[in-house]
C-alpha cells in the first residue's frame, strides 16, 4: 500500500483545476504552520540574545499556540476559512473519511460572505439564513453561529447603505427574533451553544437592527436623463410582467399614478396566479367581487398563505450527484466525471437544508 500521509486514510492533497491541469493547492493550516515556525524561529533568536533563562522551551510552544488561536479568533470576524468554494457531504463514516458532514461546517466552508456581494445570489442567502432561523440555528455549532451573525451583520449594513431588499431582511429579523425568545424563555429545555447572556446580547442587536431597518428614508435619485416614467405603457407593462412576487408589483405601483394602474391590471395577477399555485387551488380558495368576477389580486395573497410559491433565484449552489459535492457554480469543483455538467443539480435552500438531516 503506497504511503500518503500520517494516516493513510486521511483525505490527502488538495487540488484545483486549471487550463494547465490539476495544481496541488496549499491549506490554510499549511500556511499558518509555516507562519509559526517563523514565529517560533524569530522567538528564539530574541531569547538567546536577550535573557536565555526567561523563557524555556515549553513557554515558547506555549506561546506559539496562543498566536495561532488568536489568529483563528480574528479570523471569526471573516466568514470562512478555507480557501475552497465547495464541500464533500457525506453522511456517513467511511474507512477513507471518519465522521460525517455538518450543516454548520457546510455553512463555515461555503464562501456566503462574499454570496451576498453578488445580487444573484443576495436573496438565495437571505433564504437560507432564514429557514436556518426558522429550524436548524441550534444545530449550528459555536463557529458555525458566529459565522451566522458575521453575515447577517454585513447583510444588515449592506441594506442600509445600498437601501435595496430592506423588506426581506425584515421577514428574517422577525423570524430570528421570535426563534431566539422562544430559545431564550425555554432554556434548559432546548440546547443553546453558548452562554445565555450572550444569546441575550445577540437578541438585543436584533431588535436595534430591526429599529435601524424601520427608521429606513428611501433617498431621492437624481438623475437627470431616461427614468422609469418615461418609457411607453407596453414597455411598463412588459416590466410588470417579469415579476413573480405580488408584493414587488405593488411596490412598483405606489411610485407614480401610472404604474398603480397598470398594477391592478386583473389580468396581470391571474397571470401570477396562475405561475404559482394550481388549479385545484384556485377552486378551494375562489374570491367573487359583487358583479360576480374573480379577485385575482386577493386570491394571490390567500393562496400564499396557504400554499408555497415558486421561489426564483439569480444563482444557486449546486450538488454534483458524481461527486456528492456541494458548490457554487461560478467556482466549480474538482470533478472526475467524463460529462460534468449532467452530474450538477440546482440546489434550493429548503433542499440544502434538508441535505444535512440524518
Amino acid at each position: 500500500m503506497p504511503f500518503l500521509g500520517q494516516d493513510w486514510r486521511s483525505p490527502g492533497w488538495s487540488w484545483i483545476k486549471t487550463d494547465d491541469g490539476w495544481k496541488r493547492c496549499e491549506s490554510c493550516s499549511q500556511e499558518l504552520e509555516r507562519e509559526n515556525n517563523q514565529c517560533n524561529i524569530n522567538h528564539g533568536i530574541i531569547v538567546n540574545s536577550e535573557d536565555e533563562d526567561i523563557f524555556n522551551s515549553g513557554e515558547c510552544e506555549f506561546a506559539a499556540k496562543k498566536r495561532k488561536k488568536d489568529h483563528f479568533r480574528k479570523s471569526t470576524n471573516t466568514q470562512c476559512f478555507y480557501r475552497e468554494k465547495w464541500i464533500y457531504v457525506h453522511k456517513e463514516s467511511t474507512r477513507e473519511r471518519h465522521g460525517y458532514c455538518t450543516l454548520g461546517e457546510a455553512f463555515n466552508r461555503l464562501d456566503f460572505s462574499s454570496a451576498i456581494q453578488d445580487i444573484r445570489r443576495f436573496n438565495y442567502v437571505v433564504k437560507l439564513l432564514q429557514l436556518i432561523a426558522k429550524s436548524q440555528l441550534t444545530s449550528l455549532s459555536g463557529v458555525a453561529q458566529k459565522n451566522y451573525f458575521n453575515i447577517l451583520d454585513k447583510i444588515v449594513q449592506k441594506v442600509l447603505d445600498d437601501q435595496q431588499n430592506p423588506r426581506l431582511i425584515k421577514d428574517l429579523l422577525q423570524d430570528l427574533s421570535s426563534t431566539l425568545c422562544i430559545l431564550i424563555r425555554g432554556v434548559g429545555k432546548s440546547v443553546l451553544v453558548g452562554n445565555i447572556n450572550i444569546w441575550i446580547c445577540r437578541l438585543e442587536t436584533i431588535l436595534t437592527w430591526q429599529q435601524q431597518l424601520q427608521n429606513l428614508q428611501m433617498n431621492k435619485q437624481v438623475n437627470n436623463g431616461l427614468t422609469l416614467s418615461d418609457l411607453p405603457l407596453h414597455m411598463l407593462n412588459n416590466i410588470l410582467y417579469r415579476f413573480s412576487d405580488g408584493w414587488d408589483i405593488i411596490t412598483l405601483g405606489q411610485v407614480t399614478p401610472t404604474l398603480y394602474m397598470l398594477s391592478e391590471d386583473r389580468q396581470l395577477w391571474k397571470k401570477l396566479c396562475q405561475y404559482h399555485f394550481a388549479e385545484k387551488q384556485f377552486c378551494r380558495h375562489l374570491i367573487l367581487s359583487e358583479k360576480g368576477h374573480i379577485e385575482w389580486k386577493l386570491m394571490y395573497f390567500a393562496l400564499q398563505k396557504c400554499y408555497p410559491i415558486k421561489e426564483q433565484y439569480g444563482d444557486t449552489l449546486h450538488f454534483c450527484r458524481h461527486c456528492s459535492i456541494l458548490f457554487w457554480k461560478d467556482s466549480g469543483h474538482p470533478c472526475t466525471a467524463n460529462n460534468p455538467d449532467s452530474c450538477f443539480m440546482p440546489v434550493s435552500p429548503q433542499h440544502f437544508i434538508d441535505l444535512f438531516k440524518f
